[in-house]
């Protein structure tokens, strides 16, 4: 998508060792237009999946999951790093390696919000190692729901995230996929 890889090129910071820093647009301040415009073309790219309900990690999946969901009529539910005291004691947690954090993290979701037999659409910021995503995939898998198509924003082509997802049998569709990100430079697939 032409936006949005305007986009990191002009605010995007190659921070080395494959860490992209987008804070500018996507997870700490939110470009709402830009992220509109993400979400219309997941939409259009997962129309005909039959998603029941999308799911992304907290915090940075939630702006293009949130305007994919408006634009396709859906709930959301995002995957917690920390258990609130609102949640119930049953819920379902699974661990997933965080890049920029440096350790694992968990990721929690209540039952309530995740029923048997859902039709799950992720949707996240990065496909990176597809770690993350994996782990949404475990929670959805746990709730007795399915995974119907995944979407990420920007994917890192070099990590092997595609590779480890693609035995799902899923449609992946990334919106800006970078190739290279050596001496401060990024290359896009085009």
């Amino acid at each position: 998508m032409k936006e949005l890889k305007d986009r990191i090129l002009k605010d995007g910071q190659n921070l080395g060792d494959g860490i992209l820093k987008v804070d500018s647009f996507v997870n700490h301040q939110v470009d709402p237009l830009l992220m509109d415009a993400c979400g219309r073309e997941f939409a259009r790219r997962f129309a005909n999946v039959g998603a029941t309900k999308i799911l992304t990690a907290e915090i940075s999946g939630i702006a293009p999951a949130l305007t994919t969901a408006i634009h396709l009529g859906l709930p959301v539910v995002y995957a917690r790093k920390h258990k609130p005291i609102t949640m119930p004691d049953q819920v379902y947690l699974t661990l997933a390696p965080s890049h920029t954090k440096g350790r694992m993290v968990e990721l929690i979701v209540s039952p309530e919000y995740m029923a048997n037999g859902e039709k799950i659409l992720i949707i996240d910021d990065f496909l990176a190692s597809g770690s993350t995503i994996l782990g949404l995939v475990r929670l959805a898998e746990a709730s007795g729901s399915s995974i119907v198509g995944i979407g990420a924003l920007i994917e890192k082509l070099f990590e092997g995230g595609r590779a480890a997802l693609e035995p799902l049998g899923v449609p992946i569709e990334s919106l800006a996929c970078i190739t290279k990100m050596d001496d401060g430079t990024m290359e896009f697939r085009e």
